[in-house]
């Protein structure tokens, strides 16, 4: 996201888009936000993507715009937009503004607001979501569509659809490729994309294989070369690596939710974990009631 913000601002955020100055480059604030915690916890929670942009007109001032992307549903999600924006806007004493990305599969939820009422005192915070499903009844925009953040939703959405079915995945990562050599885009931004469908849409090794050979003939056809083998190899694993890391961090925060903080042997374990290890004990989490019962699945 953090090369192509504007074109993920342009995508779901459109309105707001258009109120920053985009002759001054935005700043990535990703690495100070690491030394923010939430609720005095040690390991703390952090916040997807920070950036800091300079507003148009009167309100002209940098901002800084806070980036939440949730896979899943999550009822404290509303809450835990408002902590990061509180401590946030604590922090650095700049105005902050949330922003929310869903990639559920639950149509009805549609978190933007957080309340906290009690005896005439409370809290009332706003803030702004797109859901990605509500792509999927406008797959002729999404075609159509030059912005990269277009084929990246129909990437996910096609994903979504496929589930485990393996030959509908296949074909759905493959009308994702075709469509990736018909832009006009840059090598860089090519490459880019691959490794992000690539992470994406994980196909079984001897679908993969099959899919690569099919990208190499593809190439030869369009005297094209913008993959080659060696980038593949890391690709791939890349991809591995980058599921199982991205699996074993969203087990941490909803552990540490749930049970209070990890200890070093806890996160040890999860990181010494398989996959299909961690898949099964992701299955399991809403039903555990102990880290133990947990650990038994």
């Amino acid at each position: 996201m953090s090369h192509a913000f504007r074109a993920f601002m342009n995508f779901f955020f459109s309105e707001l888009s258009v109120e920053i100055d985009w002759s001054k480059r935005p700043r990535s604030r990703d690495k100070e936000l690491e030394g923010i915690s939430l609720g005095g916890r040690p390991d703390g929670l952090l916040a997807d993507k920070l950036v800091e942009v300079r507003l148009l007109g009167r309100s002209a001032r940098w901002v800084l715009i806070h980036i939440e992307v949730q896979a899943q549903r999550d009822v404290r999600l509303a809450r835990r937009v408002y902590d990061y924006n509180y401590r946030i806007k604590k922090e650095y004493a700049q105005p902050v503004i949330s922003l929310a990305l869903l990639a559920d599969e639950a149509p009805k939820w549609r978190p933007d607001v957080y309340r906290s009422l009690l005896l005439g005192t409370g809290t009332i915070f706003y803030f702004a979501a797109a859901k990605l499903l509500d792509y999927a009844s406008r797959t002729n925009e999404l075609l159509a569509s030059r912005n990269p953040f277009a084929l990246l939703t129909l990437a996910h959405l096609r994903t979504q659809q496929a589930g485990h079915d393996a030959d509908r995945l296949f074909a759905a990562k493959w009308e994702i490729t075709e469509l990736l050599y018909q832009r006009a885009w840059s090598r860089t931004r090519i490459i880019e994309m691959f490794k992000v469908i690539n992470w994406m849409m994980v196909l079984p090794a001897a679908c993969q294989q099959r899919y690569w050979q099919a990208v190499l003939k593809l190439e030869k056809e369009k005297k094209m070369q913008w993959i080659s083998p060696l980038e593949q190899s890391f690709m791939d694993k890349g991809r591995e690596e980058g599921m199982k890391e991205g699996v074993v961090s969203v087990l941490e925060r909803q552990l540490t939710r749930r049970f209070g903080p990890l200890s070093k042997t806890t996160r040890a374990r999860l990181a010494r974990a398989s996959v299909a290890q961690l898949e099964a004990w992701s299955d399991a989490l809403p039903e555990s009631q102990s880290l133990k019962e947990f650990f038994s699945a």
